[in-house]
């Protein structure tokens, strides 16, 4: 404690030399002090070459199969497959992961998750927020609150709803605090070092670990991080030195912080080995970002006539290619010694439909059983509802903390059985629900909220961008039809976008619904346009704020 504190220096009596904050906000210097900006400047100046550096590669392979190429195994890392090594040894309190919650990082998500049962809240920046300058600035203050145990909020009162004051459970009753810092690929356009935006995910990291480093790591917390959209080793690697160059100017010793990396790109996949060397002594696991992963094979195979998806309702983890990925990240993980998490369930209580509920929830079961016997240590729910539904699973069929002595010997997993596409086909319902999931989102996400519920599912970014890429791919390989032989074309888009104001029904009652003509220019604008923009939320990111 003493060495964390002592290596905080004094607030220095002028600016901050390098960075400039080009928005300014009520409560903004106590959260972003002198000493913390100084950190921002420092960490900046190590990453940024490299980060740019791999957002290149990241362009460079895109090119590669987009004229054709396919991924693979490398071959230049393979003594880091074939040789035995393992993962640091796993923090206490991260031994048993049997259910996760993921949300946003607002007061109320935040104490309802921590408060929820479940076994560790993931407080998500990357894709359940919209980065405005306020909601991030809240959402570390929220996060800050979290953290010391005096978090508090107060819904006010609503037509015949009385106000409803939440606060935090006793700390041994309380989810472990993960938290996602945003990806390589995003930037914060309201903190400028040397002229340059700083990384999004390198200003989350660095402000929560300021701020909360020494009471975590006195109670045996973390810092904990879960790492977004990485491609390759190189891209873990990075990581690492962001990582421990937060250590070091915080006097953290070197490998405090712990991390559990998202395979959810294509990319990635093939290098699940080699990212777990790459942070071998912080990682604790990998997870199957299922969604942002079947995103990722659309964007990997856009140019790939052979390689079109069905529909989303039909691209479920039993699909050939998504059991592979699953079951090869099981038995890469527990060969090292790490957990291998499950991944989400987005699906949310059906209030007012008893049958329909209970449809969603056997499906919801069915998922966790699937992954549970196939030797997963833990797996995501996306509503508090579904917490004790997937426990159940998991308490039933795995007894012990994890599954770390499931080595899935069996597992013979090779390159074409990763990118096997699925069979199936593409509805009309298919179609216009994808354009209305991304108008729906897209305006949510212009006015502030990253987290929308949807025809009963949770939508974040990562569903919103497989809905937006379909799209895009179906209107740019030609000969795609829906199932009743209807062509898949721009008039076809254009007759979808005109009839969608009238589907969608009162705007007031929608959140961002004041938005909604400008998400449904913006998605026409990305849809008809010749390259699929990388993210969605790249150009959305200049429209807000």
């Amino acid at each position: 404690m003493s060495a964390v504190a002592s290596a905080i220096p004094s607030p220095p009596a002028k600016p901050t030399p390098g960075i400039t904050l080009t928005t300014q906000v009520a409560g903004q210097s106590a959260l972003l002090p002198a000493p913390l900006l100084a950190l921002l400047v420092s960490l900046h100046r190590a990453v940024e070459p490299g980060r740019q550096a791999r957002l290149a590669a990241r362009l460079q392979r895109q090119a590669f199969f987009d004229q054709g190429g396919l991924p693979d195994f490398r071959a230049d890392t393979a003594p880091i497959r074939a040789e035995d090594w393992k993962v640091a040894p796993l923090p206490a309190a991260l031994l048993d992961r049997r259910v996760e919650i993921t949300g946003p990082t607002d007061p109320k998500m935040v104490i309802n998750a921590l408060n929820s049962g479940a076994k560790v809240f993931m407080a998500d920046f990357e894709d359940a927020t919209a980065p405005t300058w306020r909601n991030l600035l809240a959402g570390q203050q929220s996060l800050i609150g979290a953290v010391r145990g005096d978090l508090q909020f107060t819904a006010p009162a609503s037509g015949s709803k009385p106000a409803k004051h939440y606060t935090l459970r006793p700390y041994e009753e309380r989810a472990v605090l993960i938290v996602r810092p945003r990806g390589w690929h995003l930037d914060e356009k309201h903190v400028l070092v040397d002229g340059q935006r700083l990384a999004g995910g390198l200003f989350d990291a660095a402000v929560f670990a300021y701020h909360n480093a020494r009471t975590l790591m006195a109670n045996d917390r973390g810092p904990y991080f879960y790492l977004p959209k990485l491609q390759s080793m190189e891209e873990a690697a990075l990581w690492e030195t962001a990582l421990s160059h937060i250590e070091g100017m915080l006097g953290l010793p070197h490998g405090q912080i712990k991390v559990t990396v998202l395979i959810e790109t294509l990319p990635a996949v093939f290098e699940m080995d080699e990212i777990l060397h790459a942070l071998r002594d912080r990682i604790v696991g990998l997870n199957c970002g299922r969604w942002d992963y079947i995103f990722s094979y659309l964007k990997t195979f856009r140019r790939h006539a052979d390689k079109v998806l069905p529909e989303r309702g039909q691209v479920t983890m039993t699909q050939p290619f998504l059991k592979a990925y699953s079951e090869l990240l099981i038995q890469t993980c527990h060969r090292r010694g790490a957990h291998a998490m499950g991944g989400m369930a987005a699906q949310i209580p059906i209030g007012n439909d008893a049958a329909a509920n209970e449809q969603a929830m056997a499906r919801v079961r069915a998922d966790k059983l699937r992954e549970v016997t196939a030797g997963h240590d833990g797996t995501w729910v996306a509503h508090p509802a579904l917490i004790p539904v997937a426990m159940a699973i998991f308490d039933e069929h795995m007894p012990g903390a994890n599954q770390q002595q499931v080595l899935r010997q069996d597992v013979r997993v090779d390159r074409d059985q990763l990118i096997a596409r699925p069979p199936g086909s593409i509805s009309r319902a298919g179609f216009e629900g994808n354009v209305e999931v991304c108008v729906r989102y897209l305006a949510a996400w212009l006015d502030g909220n990253g987290c929308v519920p949807i025809h009963n599912l949770m939508e974040d970014a990562a569903t919103a961008e497989i809905s937006r890429s379909q799209l895009w791919q179906w209107l740019h390989t030609p000969g795609q039809q829906l199932d009743d032989g209807t062509a898949i074309d721009a008039a076809l888009l254009d007759n979808t976008l005109v009839q969608l104001p009238a589907r969608l029904g009162d705007r007031a009652a929608l959140p961002g619904g004041g938005r909604v003509d400008e998400a449904i220019a913006l998605l026409a604008e990305l849809s008809r346009a010749d390259e699929l923009n990388d993210f969605l939320t790249l150009p959305a990111y200049a429209r807000i704020d």
